[in-house]
Formats: structure tokens, sequence, C-alpha cells
């Protein structure tokens, strides 16, 4: 397998020190910038594989996030709400050398790309948005409480809050934890094939400090950028409907089924790859 010509450094963002790792050539104006931003429980090396067969063409950038792998959070307790969350990834964005990238988010990545794809600093920086097994929070509320006032729809709404019980269930103190620790991390990794060590232990704090307490979704800031939405029809987590209601708010959006499960990326990375490589997809 080919080596990756891999280039680590270290930003600062908000007590947080992010460890980001970047491939391929220096940005400019015939190489595109791929921004990559990974979910939970997972860290930058979920990419890795379609890392590998996009960075002969472009520059890409990949970190982990502040509840995950080399990154670290300073202070007791840390701040990992959604708010410093998207705080990381402008700071990362920053130092990419990049005018304007393609943002690509998977999971949490992908609601952390959601919140800031509304975010005025997105403004020319951020030209292309590609959202995967990820909703956007106000969103997915929105699309709740529309199923609950309908009772044709409760049949829909079951399922997806069937799908939805991890969320409750890491909400519970200490006993995640454990979970974690005596066989769930063990059962991803042969999953995965890929060691997460002590961080899903550390990433139980976006679920903590995210989802504590009834709140009433904001009003959807209007997105203007190209958003192509990548909607793995076997994920366990996700419901496919959940995509509907997205063009009122947002100007451009395709919707992309594709035959996989919730790690699609990482299974699938050359038809990964390709999706980013389609022409429109780079800024």
């Amino acid at each position: 397998m080919e080596m990756l010509n891999e280039r680590r450094r270290t930003v600062a963002s908000d007590a947080a020190e992010l460890a980001v790792f970047e491939f391929g050539p220096e940005p400019g104006p015939d190489v595109p910038t791929l921004l990559l931003v990974h979910g939970y429980p997972d860290d930058h090396r979920v990419f890795l594989p379609a890392i590998r067969e996009l960075a002969p063409t472009h520059h890409v950038v990949a970190y982990d996030t502040r509840n995950a792998g080399a990154s670290a959070v300073h202070g007791p307790g840390g701040d990992y709400s959604l708010t410093a969350l998207v705080d990381d990834v402008f700071a990362v964005l920053a130092e990419s050398g990049a005018e304007a990238v393609h943002l690509v988010g998977h999971d949490w990545g992908s609601i952390q790309g959601w919140a800031a794809v509304q975010d005025p600093r997105a403004a020319g920086r951020i030209s292309r948005y590609t959202s995967i097994s990820g909703p956007d929070l106000g969103h997915f509320s929105r699309w709740i409480r529309r199923r609950v006032r309908n009772p044709r729809a409760w049949p829909e709404l079951a399922g997806q809050l069937l799908r939805s019980w991890y969320v409750g269930a890491f909400l519970v103190p200490v006993l995640p934890e454990a979970a974690w620790r005596l066989f769930l991390a063990r059962r991803y990794e042969r999953t995965a094939k890929r060691d997460v060590g002590n961080d899903p232990v550390r990433g139980l704090a976006l679920y903590r400090s995210n989802f504590r307490g009834p709140r009433k979704p904001a009003a959807p800031v209007r997105v203007t950028v190209p958003v192509q939405v990548v909607v793995p029809l076997k994920d366990p987590f996700l419901a496919p409907g959940l995509v509907e209601g997205l063009e009122a708010w947002v100007d451009d959006v395709t919707v992309t089924r594709v035959d996989g499960g919730h790690w699609w990326p990482a299974t699938r990375p050359a038809e990964f790859a390709a999706l980013l490589r389609q022409p429109g997809a780079t800024p």
C-alpha cells in the first residue's frame, strides 16, 4: 500500500490543541483543498483509505476533533459544545493555507459541518459542503416535531427513535464508560479494524454537552453554498427520510443515496473519493 506523505501540525483553538494532518500537494489555483471532519468514536484515521485515493490530486486536511485522537482540551471539564466545535473548524481552516475549502463531514463531523456553513465566517471560506450520516441538529429536531404532530408519520418517527436509542444511553452517568471499557471498544475495533484507545470515553462529552435538556430548535440560517447530502441506505442510526425538508433552507442541495452502512466513507473509500472528485465538487 502506498505510503502517505503526512505533514502534522498543532492548531490552537479555544483552550484546545488540535492535531492537524495534511496530505498531498500544497494548495494552489489548480490544487483544491478538502477539509475532512470525522465523527464519533473515530479520529482522522477513518479517512485514511480515501485520502490515499485523493492525495495525488488534492490538498487534503484532516484533524482529530477536540474529543479524539492526538488532540487535547485544557482546563477542568473542557468545552465540547457545538459552538466550540465550530470554532475548531474555522481555526483549522484559517491555518490550511487555502482561500476556500470543500468541507466534508461524517457523523459528528457532519453535525459540526452543518453548523459551520450557517456561520457568517463561512462566507468565501467554505465553497461546498458534503454531509454524510450526520444531520443538522435543528433540522433533526424540527423533523421530529413535525412527525409528532402528524399521526400518519408516527411509524417513521418510531423507526428513527429506535435508531437513536444510543443517544439516551450515552447520557446516563458511568454506565457508558464501563460499557466502552468492558466490551464496546473491542467490538468496534473488530468491525472498524482501527484502535480507538480511550477516545470513546472522551467523546461521550459530545452527547452530554449538546443533548441534555429540552431545547427549542433555532430558526435555520439559509445556506447558499452547494450542499451534497450522502445517505447510506444501510445506516442503522439514521433514517433516509431525514433529508426531507432540507430544500426549505438550503438553496442548492443534492441528495445522493449509496449502498452502504454508517461507515461508508471507510468501507467504500474509492467510491467516496470518486464522489468528491465529481465535476462541481471542487472549490
